[in-house]
């Protein structure tokens, strides 16, 4: 047991280094500084009050999530 628990937490690092190296590539070759705004997310600013409905960033996210969540749990059934 305390092999796949070791397992996994190894795979979630290289995932984290994995991500963090596509962030830093994003940010220094493509320009994308704070994320951004994708399609789909709405900004309403007004004074001093903005409100930021973020459905694009919210669906990307999820749809991230899950294939590193599915991708876990194949490894860990495996």
């Amino acid at each position: 047991m305390l092999g796949s628990v070791g397992k996994t937490l190894l795979l979630l690092g290289v995932m984290l280094v994995l991500v963090g190296a596509l962030l830093w590539a994003a940010e220094r070759f493509v320009g994308v500084r704070g994320g951004g705004l994708l399609p789909g997310d709405i900004v309403w600013r007004k004074g001093n009050f903005t409100l930021g409905i973020f459905l694009g960033t919210s669906i990307a996210l999820s749809i991230l999530l899950t294939a590193i969540l599915w991708v876990v749990g194949w490894l860990s059934r495996r």
